[in-house]
């Protein structure tokens, strides 16, 4: 027996008990391996889908172009499909993606353009706003937009949903998976729960993303989104998939705890998989230890491979940088807020007060940042004193006018496990201050000076 093309064998990914790393877990803990797909990741499932679907609805002809806005993993199984039916391929990137994941795209042939990440998905410099353009501009493509393309789901509905139902001989009582897109989970859910509607679902949210907050309060909170380092899961908005009535509660996990389960996954199980499968490992067996018993069955899936992260979560050099193994040299976040044992209280001003309010705030507290609030204390804006001065110095009239039309884009937000070297990158002319949310759900500030304070000690 023989295969016609790589493609015929994505699907039917094995399913294997941990044991070490679950020691403690009363549950039977099955990992569903999705690195076995010949692009190493689950979303060749949705690439090969979301192709059929198109060459059945003649949105791409023979010769034509695939163009995708990807993490890395999407890229790749469009890539193989691309090579298997003669079309080429253009994928759009986050600057912050692995080289490991552009070296391997580029040598499978597909073009990939880099786009910077800090940027909304609206901003014409995003990997998303970039690929619509690409494909605008470039005749005979299809942009197959895995966020809101049915086809996602349908993937998983297909074919995810029925092997782990298949190969747990229907005893699953728990599924858990990172959310990105979404489509893994959601197509997933959708077939178990339709089996058995008592399935518990767990989505894996990162800090940083809107997931688990839009789950639990239906609204999208921008004072949540901030930089991490974490690939494949979060978001910063809500894509047309992600239907979280499929998902029963959603666990945040950390960069650090993320990165540090994938490398014991690697050294405890033999199981060497990217930075989303430890965070989806770590995150599921945190609910675990709480909801489960030695009744149930909970099958994570794990979605690539850990050869996409050997220049970072599996180099020891980048994992010190970054504060996720001992002696790194540098503080985090959490110590600078630590340090400060409770004493640093956030000023807010009202966007509609006036600047002459706002500077005599600054004197009162001692300040020279502040972040701007409305009414219902959502962050929208920030203040800073050298901003004020030279306004203030070509038109004093100003300090009569509301903070509003003064304000800058708000503070960014950032991880508590971001070391100081991290921390000091995101310090720029324009974002003159951080913000971080400790355990608590507390809102503190970092200032350029808590850094310098934070290396000199």
């Amino acid at each position: 027996m023989y295969y016609q093309n790589i493609t015929e064998l994505i699907g039917n990914t094995p399913l294997v008990k941990l044991n070490k790393v679950a020691a403690d877990i009363k549950a039977t803990v099955l990992v569903k391996v999705e690195y076995f797909n010949p692009g190493n990741s689950v979303k060749d499932r949705i690439a090969i889908t979301m192709i059929d679907d198109a060459e059945r609805r003649g949105l791409i002809k023979p010769g034509g172009t695939i163009v995708e806005c990807t993490s890395g993993n999407t890229g790749m199984g469009l890539a193989l499909v691309a090579i298997a039916r003669g079309y080429k391929c253009i994928v759009t990137m986050n600057d912050k993606q692995s080289k490991e994941k552009m070296d391997v795209l580029r040598a499978v042939g597909a073009e990939v353009v880099v786009c910077p990440t800090n940027v909304a998905p609206e901003d014409p410099r995003s990997y998303y706003s970039m690929a619509r353009k690409i494909h605008n501009e470039t005749p005979g493509s299809y942009w197959p937009n895995q966020y809101d393309n049915p086809a996602n789901l349908e993937a998983h509905y297909k074919s995810t949903g029925p092997e782990i139902w298949r190969d747990t001989d229907g005893g699953v009582t728990c599924f858990a998976a990172g959310v990105g897109t979404a489509g893994t989970i959601v197509g997933t859910a959708k077939y178990l729960k339709e089996q058995n509607p008592a399935i518990k679902v767990v989505g894996i949210d990162t800090y940083g993303s809107v997931y688990k907050k839009y789950k639990e309060t239906g609204v999208v909170d921008n004072n949540e989104v901030y930089p991490y380092l974490v690939e494949g899961i979060g978001r910063d908005e809500i894509s047309e998939v992600a239907d979280v009535n499929f998902i029963d509660a959603f666990v945040k996990v950390t960069d650090k705890d993320g990165a540090l389960t994938a490398r014991r996954m690697a050294r405890e199980e033999g199981i060497f998989i990217g930075w989303s499968c430890g965070s989806a490992v770590w995150g599921a067996l945190e609910y675990a230890r709480e909801n489960l018993t030695e009744k149930d069955t909970l099958v994570i899936l794990l979605p690539d491979h850990g050869s996409r992260y050997l220049g970072k979560v599996y180099n020891d050099v980048w994992m010190k940088d970054h504060g996720f193994l001992e002696n790194r040299g540098f503080a985090s976040a959490k110590d600078i807020v630590r340090s400060k044992n409770g004493t640093s209280k956030l000023f807010t001003i009202l966007h509609t007060s006036s600047v002459g309010e706002a500077v005599k705030l600054m004197q009162q507290s001692g300040v020279s940042q502040i972040p701007v609030v409305n009414p219902e204390g959502t962050i929208v804006g920030s203040l800073t004193d050298s901003d004020i001065l030279v306004t203030l110095i070509e038109n004093p009239e100003v300090r009569n006018a509301a903070v509003s039309t003064l304000m800058k884009a708000p503070f960014t937000f950032v991880a508590l496990d971001n070391t100081v070297e991290v921390l000091s990158t995101l310090i720029t002319p324009t974002n003159k201050a951080l913000l971080v949310r400790d355990e608590a759900n507390n809102v503190h500030i970092i200032t350029q000076s808590d850094l310098l304070t934070a290396i000199a000690k």
